[in-house]
């Protein structure tokens, strides 16, 4: 059995997600859905971590509000804009950069989680992927920081998603730890097995020790909570 038959077989789920729920003009032509619509923004780089680990690839997500992890976008209103207007005026209110987004950008749509029983209230969740040249990516992070009007409010701040593993075993395994909103890591695993950005081998490794690390991670919350109890 291949490595990618084996991570599919234990990570059905993504596969599921992969596949795409929804095409764009079905999503599209849902009545009475809400949409919302989110970028993975990521180049190429030669430099190095310590000046020995490849860091390979740049990829962006952000630190949000709520504590978690996602990816920049939000909420469209498709009766004034497309969503790829809609994304770009998100990432100008995020990032302080208006990323011109394209309809070949997009990767997938799929229903996100009902607020409540009614279909009126089905939100759909676009995804999408733009590859950048190193120096955009440097020009946004220096934006998101000086100029985007949510920074410190809504977005707390832009994070490099690590793709190497140290020698002590930190790395992709133990940001794949920590807690992402939604699907956002799923997108993430998604589309770095998509563009080829990681080998299935190594992300099926980061992973398992990911599962291991929120062990641990639970274990640690069990005893700060313990200390509130005194």
């Amino acid at each position: 059995m291949s490595i990618t038959q084996r991570f599919a077989n234990s990570f059905p789920h993504i596969l599921k997600m992969a596949s795409g729920q929804l095409s764009r003009a079905e999503a599209l032509a849902c009545k009475g859905c809400r949409h919302a619509c989110h970028v993975m923004l990521y180049s190429d780089t030669r430099s190095q971590l310590f000046g020995r680990i490849p860091i390979r690839h740049i990829i962006l997500m952000q630190m949000r509000f709520d504590g978690l992890l996602g990816f920049p976008g939000g909420l469209v209103t498709l009766s004034k804009e497309t969503l790829e207007e809609g994304l770009s005026r998100e990432l100008l209110e995020e990032i302080g950069v208006a990323v011109p987004i394209a309809e070949e950008n997009h990767v997938e749509s799929c229903y996100g989680p009902a607020s409540s029983s009614s279909s009126s209230s089905h939100l759909i969740l676009h995804f999408y992927a733009k590859k950048l040249e190193e120096e955009q990516i440097l020009d946004i992070e220096h934006s998101a920081v000086s100029k985007a009007a949510d920074h410190g409010h809504e977005v707390l701040g832009m994070v490099r998603v690590p793709l190497y593993q140290t020698q002590g075993g930190r790395g992709l395994s133990s940001f794949l730890s920590h807690s992402f909103i939604g699907n956002a890591r799923l997108q993430l695993v998604d589309c770095l097995l998509r563009f080829g950005l990681i080998s299935a081998k190594h992300l099926h490794k980061a992973l398992s020790q990911a599962v291991e690390t929120h062990k641990d991670t639970a274990q640690d919350l069990k005893l700060a909570l313990a200390l509130t109890q005194k």
